[in-house]
């Protein structure tokens, strides 16, 4: 009540296109003691709902206010084990589920959450803790992108030997190569990985199981195997033009940018830039902001996005109540940078030149009909709206489909969901009984906290698998689902 909501300030946007780093400033401890004040330790903790770790919220924030930062590192750390990812890259369900969010804004949870953590490393409060004890058990997981480190850093901790295997040559996978340096520098990342290391994980780069990496090796060697490979396989947009030159994918461009930023080259042939260049992201969610911001720091001649949907309301509606996450239109710093944003577009063909090099996107506007009772709304062209714009580089930001099939999945033999993800019982167990899944792989295209939960909860029931039981921390189901991310 004798506070509002404070967050740190951001670089200026003029400023900040020109580099790939961070975009806030410093805030301060005394500030985030003073936010965390606002949390008013409610008798029903909402946001713990909102939360898919199931975070300590209140008490962690006490221990802030308290300014016993120590403590709060140890609650927090209890239910998270990267909260220098989510304090940077989660859009905060839990503070869509914040009590005080009914009628004022909400507690600045995500700010708290990476300056305790940040804080904690800065004091020294974070050290390598190596198991005391080994087991004779040996765990293979497949993929390091936040579901397979998590799974790596829980199996560990309970004396397994655990192997990561990464197919590409840094370790990270989507923290790595998915998310720009503006949003998650990667000293964050590697700084994370050595402690990992310290603590006895071994990490294999260059490792493509089902390629240089045989199945039935790694079948042989370890007693379990945790697939966490993660939403691979892109959705694509079979329409008229869609070979022509200057049409990829988000992640094409968007790992070949963070490969820049850490010092890899390519080809000339293989670069995809969008300096000077009139730039059409087509997807209107995270991933094509990403894009936004990244065509911005290539200064792209102009840049937009188009979004199949129609435009989200500004504030909540009836139909999306507290606590449950609102689909209302969000502004990202990307946006912030320049960008023409537009709803409710069909994209209906590339236009190319006789070279075959994309010069254009044909597209129109469509409208929608208001839904029906547990009926999707349906959309058709609006007459007389259709409309060439010049477009030199295209990119499809529109989700992923599945994990790949070809190569170590088909080899395993495991069974597929009806979307085309790994199918696993509720003990996160494949159709091959020593093989687990996690994270997108498993569950499809979701957020990276729910990935690091899905990691958490497989390794205890791998855990369990190997040992019969498992002292690895639950998860405290009886709050979660409220938010429904």
């Amino acid at each position: 009540m004798e506070f509002g909501r404070e967050l740190p300030k951001k670089r200026d946007p003029k400023d900040r296109i020109g580099d790939y780093k961070e975009l806030y400033l410093e805030f301060g401890t005394e500030k985030v003691e003073t936010q965390a004040s606002r949390c008013m330790n409610c008798g029903v903790p909402f946001c713990h709902s909102g939360c898919p770790l199931g975070n300590i919220i209140p008490e962690f924030n006490d221990a802030v206010y308290e300014k016993n930062w120590e403590e709060a590192a140890e609650i927090l750390l209890s239910t998270n084990n990267f909260p220098e990812f989510t304090g940077r890259i989660c859009p905060a369900p839990c503070e869509a589920a914040c009590v005080l969010g009914i009628n004022k804004p909400p507690v600045t949870i995500e700010e708290i959450e990476k300056n305790i953590i940040e804080v904690a490393f800065a004091k020294g409060y974070i050290k390598p803790k190596a198991p005391k004890e080994r087991t004779d058990k040996k765990v293979a997981v497949i993929g390091s992108g936040p579901a397979g480190l998590a799974t790596a850093a829980q199996l560990n901790k309970a004396g397994h030997s655990v192997t990561v295997f990464e197919r590409a040559d840094q370790i990270g996978g989507l923290l790595r190569y998915g998310i720009p340096d503006f949003k998650l520098e990667k000293w964050v990342v590697e700084r994370r990985v050595k402690l990992m290391e310290e603590e006895g994980v071994v990490f294999k780069t260059n490792s493509n199981v089902g390629e240089n990496v045989k199945v039935k090796d790694v079948l042989k060697d370890f007693d379990a195997i945790v697939l966490t490979g993660g939403s691979t396989i892109p959705r694509d947009v079979p329409i008229p033009g869609r070979n022509l030159k200057g049409v990829h994918f988000a992640m094409e461009f968007l790992t070949q940018q963070n490969g820049r930023v850490s010092g890899k080259t390519f080809k000339p042939e293989e670069e995809i830039w969008a300096t000077g260049k009139n730039v059409v992201v087509i997807g209107g969610g995270d991933t094509g902001s990403d894009c936004v911001g990244t065509s911005n720091r290539h200064k792209a001649k102009s840049i937009t996005q188009v979004e199949l949907l129609p435009k989200p309301p500004a504030e909540r509606d009836a139909t999306m109540p507290w606590p449950n996450w609102p689909m209302i239109l969000r502004t990202s710093t990307s946006h912030e940078e320049g960008c023409d944003r537009n709803w409710a577009i069909f994209t209906k063909e590339f236009i190319g030149d006789s070279d075959g090099k994309l010069t254009g996107i044909k597209i129109a506007e469509m409208g929608w009909s208001t839904p029906e009772d547990g009926k999707m709304p349906k959309y058709q062209e609006v007459p007389g709206t259709e409309k060439i714009i010049p477009c030199e580089l295209a990119l499809l930001a529109i989700g992923f489909l599945h994990p790949q099939h070809s190569g170590m999945l088909n080899e395993l033999g495991v069974e597929y969901d009806e979307r085309g993800n790994v199918k696993c019982n509720e003990k996160y167990q494949t159709s091959v009984p020593k093989v687990f899944s996690a994270g997108d792989m498993r569950r499809g295209q979701s957020l990276v906290v729910w990935a690091i939960s899905e990691g958490r909860e497989a390794a205890r029931h791998v855990d369990t698998f190997l040992m019969g039981e498992s002292k690895l921390e639950a998860k405290d189901v009886s709050m979660l689902n409220v938010n429904s991310l």
